[in-house]
């Protein structure tokens, strides 16, 4: 490069052109005008290798990086269980939706704890050993009256199992539903039963665990109202007791809070479109 000088001289200088500083380079990893060292691209390579990523990419977090700031989703819970986050409302079944007005905004709903079935799988069990020992005791018995009496015994035995799948169907169809507005019980298969009460009618409310329920996750709600003749009062093995009964509290007393949060979930489910995410890039997307 040739500059001529202000005097007009003719004298010539020549200089170098100027060039912008190299960005500065990290200091595990090699400069920019450098090529990678043996040991940068082994490490790159395994650290790529374990999360999964192509060639070349950057590696992603491990799962076991982000585990402690997590919750448990897990379905078990018990004893040694922690407080885990509440769970989405979902859609009502067709067993709840019969009874929801259109206004209000349903929870979520539970079905009873599988161990208020159990003296029901036990009186199944016990008939069933009960009425194998009986008919291996009539088979020996020689007498005219044995057929009979092998028939009374499976007759027996098969109504006695017929009860305990009609109470199995009627714990399946017994639903405990939860509202912006209301709790309700639904109870029954043919003979249908519906209690409900209002959350601002509710005073008082507790759950009570035995040491068998909190094993198993399970317990007795007691809710007390403001009336004299209460419909719904005592609810026992709900399971959950405590997610759900932090889910009542909430809706009791921060309402606002629910239906933000649910607003903000329904959000992230939308598609974002091209002209939202240009904008929220701040160019082109």
């Amino acid at each position: 490069m040739t500059e001529n000088g202000g005097s007009g001289s003719g004298d010539t200088k020549d200089t170098e052109p100027l060039e912008p500083p190299a960005p500065r380079a990290p200091s595990d990893a090699p400069a920019p005008d450098e090529a990678p060292t043996r040991e940068f691209a082994a490490a790159t390579a395994r650290a790529g290798a374990a999360a999964g990523a192509a060639p070349g990419a950057a590696p992603a977090a491990a799962a076991s990086d982000i585990d402690g700031v997590r919750f448990d989703d897990s379905p078990a819970g018990g004893l040694l269980s922690g407080v885990r986050a509440p769970a989405v409302p979902d859609v009502p079944s067709p067993i709840s939706a019969r009874y929801l007005f259109p206004t209000e905004k349903y929870r979520g709903e539970w079905r009873r704890h599988w161990v208020h079935l159990m003296p029901w799988y036990i009186v199944g069990t016990l008939a069933t050993f009960i009425m194998g020992f009986t008919s291996g005791l009539l088979m020996k018995w020689e007498s005219a009256s044995r057929d009979t009496g092998l028939t009374i015994t499976i007759i027996v035995w098969l109504a006695i199992l017929g009860l305990v799948g009609w109470k199995i169907l009627d714990w399946y169809m017994d639903r405990f539903i939860l509202t912006n507005k209301r709790i309700m019980l639904i109870q029954g298969v043919i003979t249908r039963s519906v209690a409900m009460m209002p959350l601002g009618r509710v005073t008082d409310m507790k759950y009570a665990q035995t040491p068998m329920g909190r094993m198993l996750n399970y317990g007795e709600f007691i809710i007390e109202s403001a009336g004299q003749d209460q419909a719904l009062r005592n609810v026992p093995h709900l399971p959950n007791p405590n997610e759900l009964y932090l889910q009542m509290c909430e809706e009791m007393y921060e309402p606002e809070a629910v239906d933000e949060r649910e607003a903000e979930e329904e959000q992230e489910l939308i598609p974002e479109s091209e002209y939202d995410k240009d904008t929220r890039l701040g160019g082109d997307a």
